[in-house]
């Protein structure tokens, strides 16, 4: 059940997470999702997708959803127009990358290196790897040693199905990386290392400008803990219904989960009232 609605704000654009908001847990795109994106195509708002997926990752979204705006890859570390083509790109610095490789190593974590559009690992059996070779659709490349890929790492993941062994993780490197890299879980068994200009919040302002859309002119829908720092940027807040407590309490408001048609319960109930109606002849850029 999504909250009540508050005061009234002018809304230009709209920018979603993808996995836990856009798509249901099977990563499918349903067809009333497609329609909520459409209709605010029709209504000449703008929309797009932020990510902690790599920008191939996001491909098989972009003609179903029609967009036409950049798209935010690695929770911000590559923008990208639609044709793949790099806007910007941050990459790890080195020191953060071999620590980061170090750690999840002596704590046993399996680690991933995402490098522009490729990806690799050093086992593809894992079950965590074949989970993430369905949601983004292609395969990881085999690498014995990641080391010598650090220098073009975009984003370096831990991944763990113990959550609790993710979680102190985090909090050793957080403290350890402030001011230097971002680090959040994108979910409970993914802890993402990226440039500290790769934070959704920051990726945001990018795509807001890219957009040339004011922020508070701008409604943000997610469902994780990464998604907090674009809900502090956003005019417009709203957390999806399968978000932890933590984060429904970061945003303004709650819709239903993505399970439920979160996603275009939110753009039905809580953007599409905010959305001036055009005088005829006129348009919305």
């Amino acid at each position: 059940m999504t909250t009540a609605l508050p005061g009234s704000r002018q809304i230009g654009a709209v920018i979603a997470d993808v996995d836990g908001t856009l798509v249901t847990d099977s990563k499918r795109l349903t067809g009333r999702a497609q329609a909520a994106v459409a209709t605010l195509h029709a209504r000449g708002i703008q929309f797009t997708i932020i990510s902690s997926r790599p920008p191939r990752g996001m491909s098989m979204l972009l003609a179903p959803l029609n967009l036409s705006a950049p798209i935010a890859a690695f929770n911000g570390g590559t923008i990208a127009k639609p044709d793949m083509t790099v806007i910007a790109e941050h990459i790890i610095s080195a020191e953060v990358a071999r620590r980061t490789l170090q750690l999840f190593e002596a704590r046993g974590v399996e680690t991933w290196v995402f490098t522009g559009q490729d990806w690799f690992v050093r086992d593809r059996r894992s079950a965590l790897v074949a989970f993430e070779q369905k949601t983004i659709g292609f395969e990881a490349e085999l690498a014995a040693d990641l080391a010598p890929l650090l220098p073009r790492a975009a984003k370096i993941v831990g991944a763990s199905e113990d959550y609790g062994l993710l979680a102190r993780c985090e909090e050793e490197l957080v403290g350890e990386f402030t001011g230097r890299a971002t680090v959040a879980r994108s979910q409970l068994y993914y802890l993402d290392i990226t440039h500290s200009f790769a934070n959704k919040g920051a990726a945001l302002t990018a795509l807001a400008k890219l957009m040339a859309v004011s922020t508070a002119e701008i409604a943000v829908i997610g469902d994780g803990r990464n998604d907090m720092a674009m809900f502090a940027a956003g005019g417009l807040s709203i957390a999806m219904g399968n978000a932890s407590a933590e984060v429904k309490a970061a945003a303004e408001l709650v819709t239903a989960s993505n399970e439920q048609e979160g996603f275009a319960t939110a753009v039905e109930q809580f953007v599409l009232p905010r959305i001036a109606t055009a005088s005829p002849g006129q348009h919305r850029d």
